[in-house]
């Protein structure tokens, strides 16, 4: 039987790796708050857009578009010109994990 096998590698700038690193700062600001936080939030990036969503569990408030412009800046994008900078709108959706979800966690673990 013959497949066929595909996959994408991306460089530096390309959105989803801006997306991954945004995220994985979002998940170390929670684990700083609390190693215990749990973090599943995902991340959007478009022209002059950020759109932040999922659920949180963690003890404190994180500032998510603060956490985002950091890394957006940090990344170099800091030229309204280009169409996205650290200054693009950026929409935040994420919550509080749902509480029966946070239970099943607690009592049973992820996996």
């Amino acid at each position: 039987m013959l497949t066929n096998f595909t996959s994408e590698s991306v460089a530096a700038g390309h959105p989803d790796k801006i997306c991954d690193q945004i995220s994985d700062a979002i998940v170390d600001a929670a684990l700083t708050i609390d190693p215990k936080s749990r973090v599943a939030v995902e991340t959007l990036v478009t022209v002059n857009r950020v759109v932040l969503a999922g659920e949180v569990t963690c003890p404190k408030t994180i500032d998510y578009e603060k956490v985002a412009r950091g890394v957006i800046k940090d990344l170099g994008y800091t030229d309204k010109s280009w169409g996205f900078w650290y200054q693009s709108p950026i929409s935040v959706y994420v919550h509080q994990q749902s509480p029966d979800i946070s239970a099943g966690v607690d009592d049973g673990g992820a996996g």
